[in-house]
């Protein structure tokens, strides 16, 4: 079976392994597939599941039947279905393959109403709805609840008086507002962590930025982590627990940059290499108070590159976004 990359997206990592299992004859032709079943196997709520099936079928390899489900009937063959409990040995998988999502279902609720927000709130202004949310993931209305709670401490989405959950819509104040305050306080916060980071992990840092200068297309996991590395990982030693929330919030850039990512396959910018390595190479010489002023410098560069950008999704046409979502504006 083909390697699937650890940042392909859930639907097509879930496409990609059945597909693979179908075309080279190791899945019994005949079986059922079911969303339910397969979400259980793959870890996955139901979403993804059907992502992948309705691909399968747009491909030929699976079809509609008399009954709930699809058949694997690549060669179109008139057959009756066969109706097994779905496991890797009927996909003709290995049981040691790692399908699996093992976190917790919470976790999992996290990301996927994550990146419906971040895709639908460079559009417009929208409104959510919890139980319609709840019934397209098939979990209970307290894990949406409480997904949305993390999110809106991620700046995501908020809550309004009346319990409505309200999202974006992302403009450029707001993007230089997010940008003004990270100038005023991540410097400040990099003086106070700078003396206790941990040299190996500095120079895995820049062993990143290095990679990603180095290569034709960097990829999407690359450039957050890259990201992550300078705005939290290098801030994880700040003690005061409200500066750090607040920076937290201020993460709108990362939303257009993976948007920008996704729709039009741009990857890292240069000057943002450019900029992290030279900060990253001022804390391996212990020169933090430089450090500091160029990560002030950089934040200020970045706000005129994101609002560029901002500019450019403004003309794209609006993504397709789950039915529990309703733009307001």
């Amino acid at each position: 079976m083909k390697a699937v990359s650890a940042s392909a997206s859930r639907y097509a990592m879930i496409h990609q392994v059945l597909r693979d299992a179908i075309v080279n004859g190791t899945a019994r032709h005949g079986l059922v597939l079911l969303e339910a079943p397969l979400a259980e196997l793959f870890g996955t709520s139901r979403v993804p599941v059907r992502k992948a099936l309705d691909l399968l079928h747009d491909e030929g390899l699976i079809c509609r039947f008399n009954g709930r489900g699809y058949l694997i009937n690549p060669e179109g063959l008139a057959m009756e279905p066969l109706r097994l409990p779905l496991s890797h040995t009927h996909l003709g998988l290995n049981g040691d393959d790692e399908l699996v999502d093992t976190r917790p279902l919470g976790e999992r609720i996290v990301e996927e109403i994550g990146a419906a927000l971040s895709t639908c709130i460079a559009f417009g202004h929208y409104r959510l709805d919890e139980q319609a949310a709840a019934d397209h993931y098939g979990v209970s209305r307290a894990v949406v609840r409480e997904a949305l709670m993390r999110l809106r401490d991620r700046g995501l989405v908020e809550k309004e008086p009346y319990s409505q959950w309200l999202a974006g819509p992302l403009t450029a104040r707001e993007v230089t507002e997010d940008y003004q305050l990270r100038a005023c306080l991540e410097p400040e916060a990099l003086r106070q962590s700078a003396p206790n980071l941990d040299r190996g992990m500095l120079e895995a840092m820049l062993q990143r930025v290095l990679a990603a200068e180095e290569s034709p297309q960097c990829s999407l996991e690359a450039i957050e982590q890259i990201e992550e590395d300078l705005h939290q990982g290098c801030l994880a030693g700040l003690q005061n627990r409200k500066i750090a929330a607040l920076i937290r919030q201020g993460q709108s850039p990362m939303i257009i940059s993976r948007i920008f990512y996704r729709l039009l396959g741009i990857g890292a910018d240069p000057a943002m290499l450019a900029e992290h390595r030279l900060i990253l190479e001022l804390l391996l010489h212990g020169a933090f108070d430089a450090a500091a002023l160029n990560l002030r410098e950089h934040l200020q560069r970045a706000s005129q590159r994101m609002l560029q950008r901002l500019k450019v999704l403004s003309v794209l046409p609006e993504q397709p976004i789950p039915a529990y979502l309703h733009k307001i504006s």
